[in-house]
């Protein structure tokens, strides 16, 4: 039994049954249907930076242009061919990440003070600028410097996106949503693979300025898309602005029913929960550490930011070139359809993963896809181990490169039902809307710190430790898992404003409950004095007014 699996019960999830008692499906709601169609480019697209930034640091070790260049004509003592030394490819490889850091302190307040669309534009605007300076760079530094500035960007953009699909999303199919902004990711990994396919080929500096160039794409699609959308609701609200929220949740989440019973208990739990919110929340940094319940809130958004990075996917992702060449596929072309084969091969588990996964208690499903995981990384120690074993032998070791190729992709779906499709999920559900954007932050901060930490420190172990670098990671994933299991509650079957005090006193949860209702009882609106019948619109379980 998880520590805290028990805080879950807080407050009666009055709208949650609402939502439960809705059949109609999104694609038979024409406003809602057209806001989901706005989100993938604008806010779900988002990650497609961070897929294709991956990739392009992988497939540009495929082209030797890309390492005669940054490499000073350096070349690898036992290939003899164009290399990068491990320290320059690992502070390359990490800058994006360092870049992230630096903007972690900024972005939440953006988000308050600006509001989510705001962030979303700044951030892509930062990208598009990193992203012409990475093509245009004359040396390591410019690169690197230009790959830092992209880094910036991108955390502005993913606190502020995930942040707004949450928010905008009608409870019923938030889930599947936020879990589909992380699956993104691998669309622009798949783009990124492709465009290597040829560019690997290329023999001048156009083989890596091309698809360094390219990474400002996803930004412009942002930037196109984010003014058709609305602002966050819930941002509106916190400003004062409920008319305005009022008018966008009736287009949105009741296809311009005024008189929807929806949006009427909607807005009083919204209203009501961010209230009670602002009144107790510090909205500062130090803030969220000075109560209990928000200190294991940033506790378990450290361990997310953490485990997305630490469980074997960056050594996958951005150094796939260097484990072929130990499992013994050392061709360009081998390799380039080896990595867009298995990318292509993560946009069909992630994309599958995100549309069911959501479905299942959260807790269940980071262990199961950690599981998995440490079940593939044993595996892969144990096949690479024994392909170099058989090398050194002078043997073929043919089954076990095989072997170890199968568990390279096998790792894909179980990290993706966990990691990809649950962390902004669970990230969006654990935090109130006061924290969300700093509580983003966190997992930000120490997700690029992780990340920064395994890229630089990934391509230097590999090569002093080999095959054993691999059995580091086994033993860190059952870490993983150990902490999953003692501190992750369970947050599946509830709206955002249900779940906004679920280590608080139960009390501010029964009083949202208690607005939520009387707002449902009892039409305040002028002229509308009739008492509502819940029993004709809540299944499970009728409420007497007498009890309010």
């Amino acid at each position: 039994m998880a520590i805290y699996a028990h805080e879950i019960a807080h407050g009666d999830p009055v709208l949650t049954r609402i939502v439960d008692g809705d059949n109609v499906p999104w694609y038979k709601k024409r406003n809602l249907r057209t806001l989901y169609l706005l989100l993938f480019p604008a806010c779900m697209g988002i990650e497609m930076t961070s897929g294709f930034d991956s990739q392009l640091i992988n497939t540009l070790q495929f082209a030797p242009p890309f390492l005669h260049f940054f490499g000073n004509g350096y070349r690898d003592p036992a290939t003899h061919e164009y290399a990068i030394k491990p320290a320059l490819l690992g502070i390359i490889g990490a800058s994006y990440s360092l870049g992230g850091i630096c903007a972690v302190p900024l972005a939440p307040s953006a988000n308050q003070w600006f509001g989510r669309r705001w962030s979303i534009i700044t951030g892509s605007l930062t990208m598009i600028c990193g992203g012409i300076i990475q093509g245009c760079a004359q040396d390591a530094a410019m690169y690197i410097v230009a790959r830092m500035i992209l880094g910036f960007g991108i955390v502005f953009c993913i606190v502020s996106g995930s942040a707004m699909i949450g928010e905008l999303a009608y409870p019923k199919e938030r889930a599947i949503v936020t879990s589909l902004f992380n699956s993104s990711y691998f669309i622009g990994a798949v783009v990124a693979s492709a465009v290597s396919l040829k560019t690997a080929e290329l023999t001048t500096t156009w083989a890596w300025r091309i698809p360094s160039v390219l990474q400002i794409f996803p930004s412009l699609f942002q930037l196109i898309f984010v003014f058709m959308l609305p602002e966050s609701p819930r941002y509106l609200i916190s400003k004062d602005r409920d008319d305005e929220a009022l008018e966008i949740l009736v287009k949105y989440h009741a296809e311009g029913d005024r008189d929807s019973l929806f949006v009427r208990a909607e807005m009083a739990q919204i209203r009501t929960t961010i209230k009670t919110e602002l009144e107790y929340a510090r909205q500062s940094w130090w803030g969220m550490l000075k109560t209990s319940g928000m200190r294991k809130r940033v506790y378990i958004a450290a361990m997310i930011g953490l485990f997305t990075q630490w469980s074997g996917n960056t050594l996958l992702s951005y150094y796939l070139s260097d484990i072929l060449s130990m499992m013994g596929w050392t061709s360009v072309y081998a390799k380039t359809r080896i990595n867009i084969s298995q990318n292509c091969w993560g946009v069909i588990n992630g994309t599958i993963a995100s549309l069911i996964v959501t479905r299942f208690p959260r807790r269940r499903m980071f262990l199961i896809s950690l599981g998995g995981m440490l079940l593939v990384y044993i595996g892969l120690t144990t096949s690479i181990e024994q392909f170099m074993s058989a090398k050194a032998h002078g043997k073929g070791g043919r089954v076990a490169s095989i072997l170890a190729l199968f568990f390279i992709f096998a790792h894909s779906p179980m990290y993706n039902i966990g990691n990809n499709a649950l962390t902004y999920t669970y990230l969006v559900e654990l935090f109130p809307f006061a924290e969300r954007a700093r509580g983003i932050s966190v997992e930000q901060f120490f997700g690029r710190a992780a990340g920064f930490f395994s890229t630089y420190v990934n391509p230097i172990a590999l090569k002093a430790i080999t095959w054993k670098y691999f059995a580091v990671y086994v033993g860190w994933i059952a870490v993983e898992a150990a902490c999953v299991y003692f501190f992750y509650p369970e947050t599946h079957g509830r709206t955002l404003e249900e779940l906004s005090f679920l280590f608080e006193d139960r009390l501010l949860a029964d009083n949202v409950a208690r607005a939520v209702e009387k707002q449902l009882y009892y039409d305040e609106r002028p002229g509308k004095q009739a008492v509502t019948h819940l029993e004709e619109s809540i299944p499970y379980k009728r409420f007497s007014p007498h009890s309010l």
